[in-house]
């Protein structure tokens, strides 16, 4: 009988010890796992009680990764050690060949369990930062410098590639690497333009704990992963796919067999994917539909916007009107100029009418945006 374990992932040079763990759920060897953070307690507790460890679960699973989401109950996505080896060699195939990784991020989140499984399935030793007090970018020099060869390969979400954009020396460790793998959340565009004008090999990727990862590279599918639209929503299938979320056989999510039914609103352009924005988070303002995504990236490129965040503040008379969170880059814009610029590509409808100047943005999970927190905070 299958049953569910926890695995404490520690950070730091101590994930080592769970490497030989890691090795098993490849191999589809041993009971299922559900790995939690080992330095936090109440995040264990809560995805404990929201998974059910020390309890049966179907026959094949191997790892129970928990969605990011920080608000309600956590879902936990059920993959079999058949579509952990498929993403990790698909991954690899699309990069050019196995190699060594470089571990930055928490290794309980797909996005860092990955780093470790693609090690193991390489047979390569990864190297690891610990981020446990947050990400450092002057760690980035001596980390990869330590990396063995002949290719390497680390996995970073946006907000560290923002911070090592600002270090030179971590830059140049950076663009020294076969390829930066890039998830979790939107990049803004003069970001990516600045990682590119570096010399960083940046990879987009798209994907979630149900897809074992990212498992759209660029906007084209790894080898076996498939791409559906349907009716502007996002469907994702392949041999990587989860088999369900623990505890939760009738999940719409998954009513379609092979299919995994997205948040994600988007289109195929020349066999390319665009991701325009998530469905749940659109704003209705004056009878019409905002993609906060959108107005986000129209926003990016300007010169005094270091990051920003859309969202929508209920309104008497609009419903929702659209508010703007951003980061300066030097002195702060001003409302009227962020409306100005918002207008050149998009309609009046989804310029800012609201403007908050905060320090940083929020996250949660792997690097997303929080932006529940940022509706609760200026509502």
């Amino acid at each position: 009988m299958n049953v569910l374990r926890t695995l404490a992932v520690p950070q730091g040079e101590a994930v080592f010890e769970v490497l030989p763990r890691i090795a098993q759920i490849l191999g589809g060897e041993q009971d299922a796992v559900l790995p939690v953070p080992a330095a936090d307690a109440r995040e264990t507790a809560r995805l404990s009680d929201a998974l059910l460890p020390d309890q049966p679960i179907d026959d094949g699973i191997s790892l129970v990764v928990a969605t990011s989401g920080t608000t309600g109950t956590p879902k936990g996505a059920m993959l079999t050690a058949a579509a952990l080896r498929a993403s990790g060699d698909a991954t690899h195939e699309r990069l050019g060949g196995t190699g060594s990784w470089l571990l930055v991020l928490p290794p309980h989140h797909i996005a860092g369990m990955q780093v470790l499984l693609r090690s193991v399935l390489a047979g390569t030793q990864p190297v690891i930062v610990d981020v446990s007090a947050g990400f450092d970018p002057a760690a980035l020099p001596g980390a990869v410098a330590a990396m063995s060869g002949p290719r390497r390969y680390t996995s970073l979400v946006p907000t560290q590639l923002v911070k090592a954009l600002g270090d030179r020396a971590a830059v140049e460790a950076l663009a020294s690497l076969d390829a930066v793998l890039l998830g979790g959340a939107a990049t803004p565009a003069p970001v990516l333009a600045q990682a590119t004008e570096a010399g960083i090999t940046v990879v987009r990727t798209y994907g979630m704990s149900e897809t074992s990862g990212g498992c759209v590279y660029d906007g084209i599918p790894l080898s076996g992963a498939r791409i559906r639209i349907d009716d502007g929503r996002v469907l994702l299938g392949g041999p990587m796919l989860a088999s369900g979320y623990r505890g939760l056989p009738d999940h719409p999510a998954f009513a379609e067999p092979g299919w995994f039914r997205t948040d994600d609103a988007g289109s195929v352009v020349d066999r390319v994917l665009r991701i325009s924005g998530r469905l749940d988070e659109a704003i209705s303002t004056g009878g019409l539909t905002v993609v906060p995504q959108v107005v986000e990236a129209a926003l990016a490129d300007h010169p005094a916007v270091r990051e920003c965040a859309v969202i929508g503040i209920e309104d008497p008379r609009l419903g929702q009107r659209v508010v703007a969170v951003v980061v300066a880059e030097g002195e702060a814009p001003t409302l009227e100029e962020l409306r100005t610029h918002a207008q050149r590509t998009l309609d009046v409808t989804a310029a800012p009418r609201e403007l908050f100047v905060v320090d940083a943005l929020p996250l949660r999970g792997p690097g997303k945006l929080d932006r529940a927190a940022l509706v609760a905070r200026f509502s």
